[in-house]
């Protein structure tokens, strides 16, 4: 069994996993998760600041029931808190997030496009993944250093912020990239 050299047909090939769309170039990616990327640390920032005020209220709607000395016990009361105090001054750690959040966006709901995936839903799924990992692992890690059941706390908070997040950035990029227009785009030059 000898293969033939020279002609050029193995070379061209599409890998078996590369699906029926054909590579073609996509505008507006870099733009995309640039902007997703600023987002997700802007949106981290004003919805851990939205939760902590309403964990507050709750507490003093609560009153007499709970005090705030279940904040720092390290239980799982404090665990939370400690989660959105920390998402709510991510925006002041911009120079690590940023970088973080793109790469991770880019490796995940940038090659969507790529791959023919043009519906909505795997957009904002996909942020909504990556942005719990993110958040809540980074959050659930400095719970973790306490106890326990802070940990949990914090790993729960934290990716129930950075999920909410990560959701309006898939949706944000979503919206820059259009990806259904973009392979429907069809090129009539002539010459």
């Amino acid at each position: 069994m000898s293969k033939e050299t020279g002609s050029g047909a193995d070379e061209t090939a599409l890998p078996s996993y590369a699906g029926p769309v054909a590579r073609r170039s996509f505008r507006r990616i870099k733009l995309g998760l640039f902007f997703s990327s600023l987002a997700a640390c802007l949106l981290v920032t004003l919805i851990g600041i939205v939760f902590s005020q309403i964990l507050r209220l709750a507490v003093g709607l609560a009153g007499a029931a709970m005090d705030y000395s279940q904040f720092a016990s390290g239980g799982f009361l404090g665990g939370v808190q400690g989660a959105l105090m920390l998402a709510s001054y991510n925006f002041f750690l911009f120079i690590i997030t940023v970088p973080a959040a793109w790469l991770a966006l880019g490796l995940s709901i940038g090659r969507l496009p790529y791959r023919g995936i043009v519906r909505r839903a795997p957009f904002i799924r996909w942020g909504s993944i990556w942005g719990a990992i993110l958040v809540g692992g980074t959050t659930g890690f400095f719970g973790f250093l306490d106890s326990m059941v802070s940990g949990s706390g914090a790993l729960l908070a934290g990716g129930l912020v950075g999920a909410l997040a990560g959701a309006l950035c898939g949706l944000l990029f979503y919206a820059i990239v259009k990806p259904a227009n973009q392979l429907a785009d069809v090129d009539i030059d002539v010459f």
